[in-house]
């Protein structure tokens, strides 16, 4: 999955070129040359064979501080900047009551509730009132795990976590699962590590946790006292949580079991009232994912006294809901998580936040207004182009691979041929009659959002798979990879420039969005992807011997990344970091080799900006990686993001492959190539 992420300025001004096809705005390059590889971003000072990065992208990176209300910023940013002035234009106009549609209705009321700052500072925490007197009637630990799970409806996830998904070892089925959660902090790390900078993190999360306690109203030294029990009961639940490489291992989340099991190994917990209270008196088979954890959280709802637990409900429910709360409860959350954690400057302007807001609980509502104005058939022709090329040199080059055998490749081919590939927006959109979004308190509309979602999720439970369902809005900057769906997914708002041109130079398009595609292919055969069938079931399609073989070479590129040190003392975890190095090297061979395909059909200039065929594809894929960072979000990325920092994932790569440095003439001391012993070629 390529991370998501400018110019403040309206969005067709943004543009290149403009086209209307019907009632849909198309935006893209209005040339195939101009700015194909954004020359203008290039430092062509700097040597492409021993800074590739700073040769692709160095007077962009001059040109483009990190905006301040920002912790990064991107290529991916420019666009999602783009985009939510694009989202502006849509809720500002349905929120005059200019939209018909029951999608313009519903992001109207929801845009008008949450830009209405007036109300939402009267109304205080008075929207969360009824779960404040839920939490506080709380009088034995049954009545405990029922609260629990009403605010698991709500969206609040304390203790432990709930959701409804495939069976990931009978992807037919649908089946609740029950997951390690209840954290304040981004990691269990962040609670056991002792190094300066992580205590120095954990003290200022007391204090935060102090702070919202007093915005609650109590006093001074009882808010303290509280934060005290709120630390306390997260670092056990820390200590009993799987590490975020352990969490990478499918195996290791995947216990089938049953109320009736869980009831016999946890004879104290009310576990068949939590189940009640989620309308799920009969729950049948579920996913245990982490049961030393949920072991632990139920011997907690036992010993740790009610008092102590409705001080860390309240919690839990304050922190959760403080983004759309008043002022105060706004900056107290954005000077924790947005200054201290990730280096951010200033709080983002509301109607940014409110536009996030809404795509995070209704997004295919406003996706369905945003396709109808700003995507046109071109570019989903286009890239379904790229993904036939780019599925054929994928099966060519399993054919071709040396330490695979043909009974494994057989099957690898049977997942790849059965790959479903999604682009652009769903083919039925989502069903949000039954949510009730007007233009009162903003909180009240973002609690009954939750509750509709869990509610629409709790429903699959017995039915068919709905293999129309998307994972992400039609207007994220972003692709992804769904191992138990077995399907490819590129929404609307990543293909545009300067990721996608319609009209672009072919080099251009296969570095940037191929090597997408490819990336987004090759999760399928990454360390976890390659765990699961063409059904998406988790089980095992391969030989021993060939198993092992893909093994050793996984380790080859953790043991390359973990050499990397982006800042301080803290280098890449190689084993955090396998499936998106994995599929990042294996995205831009693939794509490569497509494009090579492509130009046998159609072929493209020789030079364009003085590069080659070869060379503009290197750039493109660069310059698809652009990007600035504040230190505290790299240090926050390192420690919990499966993707390496993007510079990483430029420069890694090309230190495997030859064909880079054929085609830059990267030779002695200046080709970055690894010596063959330690190169990696997995797919």
């Amino acid at each position: 999955m390529r991370t998501k992420n400018i110019f403040k300025r309206s969005v067709l001004a943004s543009l290149v070129g403009v086209a209307c096809m019907g009632n849909a705005v198309f935006a893209q390059t209005a040339t195939s040359n101009q700015l194909v590889l954004e020359s203008m971003t290039m430092d062509k000072k700097a040597d492409p064979c021993t800074d590739f990065f700073q040769y692709s992208n160095g007077e962009w990176l001059k040109a483009n501080p990190i905006p301040s209300d920002r912790a990064r910023y991107s290529a991916y940013d420019e666009v999602t900047e783009r985009n939510l002035a694009a989202l502006k234009l849509i809720a500002e106009t349905a929120a005059k009551g200019d939209g018909k549609s029951k999608a313009a209705q519903l992001v109207g009321a929801f845009y008008a509730s949450g830009m209405n700052e007036a109300q939402i500072e009267k109304e205080g925490i008075k929207p969360l009132e009824p779960q404040f007197a839920q939490i506080n009637g709380i009088k034995d630990s049954q009545q405990l795990l029922a609260v629990i799970a009403g605010l698991h409806k709500q969206g609040v996830s304390p203790l432990f976590g709930f959701a409804v998904d495939q069976d990931a070892k009978n992807t037919t089925r649908y089946i609740p699962q029950i997951m390690q959660g209840g954290l304040g902090l981004p990691d269990r790390d962040y609670y056991l590590k002792t190094d300066a900078k992580t205590k120095d993190i954990r003290d200022k999360y007391v204090v935060y946790v102090t702070q919202i306690f007093s915005l609650l109203g109590d006093a001074p030294y009882q808010a303290k006292k509280n934060a005290a029990v709120v630390m306390t009961l997260e670092t056990r639940l820390a200590k009993a949580s799987l590490t975020k490489v352990e969490l990478r291992d499918p195996q290791a989340s995947y216990h089938l079991s049953d109320l009736n099991a869980l009831q016999k190994t946890d004879k104290k917990t009310a576990w068949s009232t939590y189940f009640n209270e989620l309308g799920l008196a009969q729950p049948g088979q579920f996913n245990l994912a982490h049961p030393k954890f949920i072991a632990e959280a139920g011997r907690m709802v036992n010993s740790i006294s009610l008092d102590q637990w409705k001080i860390y409900l309240r919690w839990q429910l304050a922190n959760a809901r403080a983004k759309d709360l008043s002022s105060t409860f706004v900056n107290a959350n954005f000077d924790f998580y947005g200054k201290t954690l990730a280096g951010t400057k200033e709080l983002q302007p509301r109607w940014k936040r409110v536009l996030g807001s809404i795509d995070n609980m209704a997004g295919e509502a406003m996706g369905e207004l945003y396709v109808s104005k700003f995507f046109g058939p071109e570019a989903k022709a286009g890239v379904l182009e790229m993904v036939d090329n780019i599925k054929l040199a994928m099966r060519e080059s399993i054919g071709k691979l040396e330490w695979m055998s043909d009974t494994t490749k057989q099957q690898a081919y049977k997942k790849l041929d059965t790959i479903l590939v999604k682009i652009g927006y769903p083919d039925v959109w989502r069903d949000y009659s039954s949510l009730q979004i007007d233009t009162g308190p903003y909180a009240a509309n973002m609690a009954r959002a939750a509750e509709f979602e869990f509610k629409r999720n709790l429903a699959k439970l017995g039915k068919p798979i709905d293999r129309n369902e998307w994972s992400m809005t039609p207007q994220t900057v972003n692709a992804y990879y769904a191992q138990t769906m077995n399907e490819m997914v590129f929404p609307a708002g990543i293909l545009q420039p300067p990721l996608y041109h319609v009209n672009a130079d072919s080099a251009a398009n296969y570095g940037n969005t191929g090597a997408t595609i490819g990336h987004e292919l090759t999760h399928a055969f990454d360390d976890e992807g390659r765990q699961y069938d063409a059904q998406g079931n988790l089980k095992s399609w391969w030989t021993k011997d060939d198993e092992k073989k893909f093994l050793v070479r996984v380790k080859a590129i953790e043991k390359q990344f973990d050499e990397f040190n982006p800042i301080d003392k803290l280098h890449i975890n190689g084993k955090l970091t396998a499936g998106e190095n994995i599929a990042d090297l294996g995205g831009m061979k693939i794509a490569l080799q497509a494009l090579h395909k492509s130009l046998e059909r159609k072929p493209q200039a020789r030079e364009i900006d003085g590069l080659t065929v070869d060379q503009r594809f290197f750039v493109a894929n660069a310059q698809s990686f652009r990007s600035l960072i504040r230190d505290e979000m790299l240090r926050m990325k390192l420690a919990t993001d499966p993707h390496s920092p993007d510079k990483y994932r430029v420069i890694a790569p090309l230190a495997n492959m030859s064909e880079f440095s054929d085609a830059f003439q990267c030779k002695g001391d200046r080709s970055p190539l690894r010596p063959t012993a330690t190169r990696v070629n997995i797919w």
